[in-house]
């Protein structure tokens, strides 16, 4: 049973930590509000203004798998600052862009600094938790995740709309300062690092390989069809060396876990039905019921009421398990999700929709992330904070995609309601897979 309240140390820490992670969050999603307005105002064409999303993302993709190795060899204290601080500076840089080329170049730095944050991130608290209330901590440090999707796109469509495109960028500096300052001072000292080894070669296959993956799904054509089968090579490339090496750079080896393999599929599943919908769902009020731009992002909180009433949950996990609250989400999630793939949903019932749509979605996250990561030894705890973020991001990838190109060859705004049912199969299939998860909550395993 979980205690009757947390450790006022841990909370502290995941609150510090929570406050660097938004940012990055943050950024992605204010940016993409942006894109129109950055072509226009740097006299660059289309193809070029996407790279800016396009370079951040590949940035972050090949950037995750290193964090489990960073934070054994540097430990996980140092590893946070410097990728915050290289997070900043790129933010700094991008603002001060003076041409399409030099923005895209510091949005690579800006991605290679975020895309550490959310690993370590999960890696520390875990590690300070103990194996103990893990349901209540997800609670507190899935908040990034949940918050950026919905404060990003009001926040970005008010900078656009009244200040500098530069402001995008600027608005991380005072965030990203103040979470430096506060982790400085509450982030514990890591013991020694160690002489781990960079699995150099794994390195070559998956960072390359995520990347290609990542790229081609976001494109169409030629590039998807060379990507997509370049980027699978690699990843079964580095599959096969992962099992042979006896230190690889990510441990694959974790899968052996039912409940982290499980969860571990869950996860992508979940960055399907996920990333897809917050794809769809601006979309959809934008160009399918002609709201603007800074409308539809209001339009959208209920969504975040539903994410804020699914923190609730989070004992709740931890009392009966996370296999009947993944359960109860998802089907909550397909649920709110339903109304949307109607050709003329009562606009009364979207708001509703919404509000039970986050709430399940949210849930079911935050459960899946506890099934993750029950039974780990401190010592896993890091590769499976790289692992976790690897299949989410590849999930919200493949969802994208093909909620886009359901979007695309469909005839305009009668296409959405059909894009809607995909993201509700993709939740009712997670569904028949949660019921793998195991039964019990598993008791975390004594560091060896």
């Amino acid at each position: 049973m979980p205690t009757s309240r947390l450790d006022p140390a841990v909370l502290k820490l995941a609150g510090v930590l929570v406050l660097g992670a938004l940012a990055p969050l943050l950024d992605s999603t204010i940016v993409s509000i942006a894109i129109h307005t950055l072509g226009h105002d740097l006299d660059a064409p289309t193809t070029a203004v996407q790279w800016v999303s396009t370079a951040y993302l590949l940035a972050l993709a090949s950037v995750v798998p290193v964090s489990g190795w960073a934070v054994e060899r540097y430990g996980a204290r140092r590893v946070w600052l410097g990728s915050l601080g290289l997070f900043l500076a790129g933010s700094v840089l991008c603002g001060l862009a003076w041409n399409i080329g030099s923005l895209i170049a510091f949005r690579v730095l800006q991605g290679i600094g975020g895309g550490v944050l959310l690993p370590v991130l999960q890696t520390l608290v875990m590690r300070a938790a103990g194996g103990r209330d893990l349901g209540r901590l997800m609670a507190v440090i899935t908040l990034p995740a949940l918050l950026g999707p919905i404060l990003g796109p009001v926040l970005g469509g008010l900078i656009v709309g009244h200040f500098s495109w530069r402001w995008i960028f600027y608005v991380n500096l005072p965030l990203c300062l103040l979470a430096l300052a506060l982790a400085r001072r509450y982030v514990p000292e890591d013991g020694p690092g160690t002489d781990h080894r960079l699995d150099t070669r794994g390195l070559l296959l998956l960072s390359p390989g995520l990347a290609a993956l990542v790229y081609g799904l976001s494109r169409d054509g030629l590039a998807r069809d060379t990507a997509i089968p370049a980027g699978a090579l690699l990843v079964v490339l580095f599959t096969a060396h992962a099992l042979r090496s006896p230190a690889p750079l990510v441990d694959l080896r974790l899968f052996q876990d039912r409940a982290f393999a499980v969860s571990s599929t869950l996860m992508f599943l979940n960055g399907l039905a996920l990333y897809g919908g917050m794809f769809l769902l601006p979309l959809y009020y934008q160009q399918a019921r002609g709201e603007s731009v800074v409308a539809a992002g209001l339009l959208l909180a209920p969504q975040g009421l539903g994410s804020l009433l699914s923190r609730a949950t989070g004992p709740l996990t931890d009392r009966v398990g996370p296999r009947p609250v993944v359960l109860t989400g998802l089907l909550l999630s397909a649920l709110g999700t339903l109304p949307f793939a109607l050709h003329h949903p009562a606009a009364a019932l979207l708001p509703l929709a919404l509000v039970v749509r986050g709430l399940g979605m949210s849930a079911a996250n935050l459960a899946v992330n506890v099934g993750a990561y029950q039974g780990l030894s401190p010592g896993r705890i890091p590769h499976g904070s790289t692992t976790v973020r690897i299949v989410q991001q590849l999930g919200g990838s493949v969802g994208t995609a093909v909620l886009a190109a359901v979007l695309a060859r469909g005839r305009g705004a009668a296409a959405f309601p059909h894009a809607f049912l995909w993201s509700t199969a993709f939740t009712v299939f997670a569904a028949l897979v949660a019921l793998a998860l195991p039964a019990q909550v598993a008791a975390p395993e004594r560091p060896s």
